[in-house]
């Protein structure tokens, strides 16, 4: 299956989200470096993507309904970028992207619940 890949660091929120409801795991993984990490509730780390993989099966196991936030401005620095969000609920989550060789996106560092 040929997924759309993020050709800015701004895309990869609504990617995710997009694949968050439609439950599509693999393209969510696709969206993360192979050695990526993704913070947890509670302090716990998911490192690479067969544990980030982990994380979104369990995530994507009832069919949950997400909800779009208020994306956060995008801060460059050459093929790095962070990138957050604002949720309804006031969740604020940061990320850390890199531009790939090949010019997509994809985060290296997930921190999806930094403040509430």
């Amino acid at each position: 299956m040929e997924r759309e890949p993020a050709t800015g660091p701004e895309e990869l929120g609504r990617l995710v989200l997009e694949r968050l409801n439609a439950g599509d795991v693999d393209g969510l993984v696709e969206l993360y470096e192979p050695d990526a990490v993704l913070a947890l509730p509670h302090g716990g780390v998911a490192k690479g993507q067969v544990e980030i993989r982990m994380v979104y099966e369990r995530i994507t196991a009832d069919e949950p309904r997400f909800e779009p936030g208020v994306p956060l401005p995008v801060l460059r620095s050459g093929d790095l970028a962070l990138t957050g969000a604002r949720l309804a609920d006031g969740t604020v989550t940061v990320e850390v992207a890199r531009r790939q060789p090949d010019g997509t996106w994809r985060w290296a560092i997930d921190q999806p619940n930094l403040l509430n």
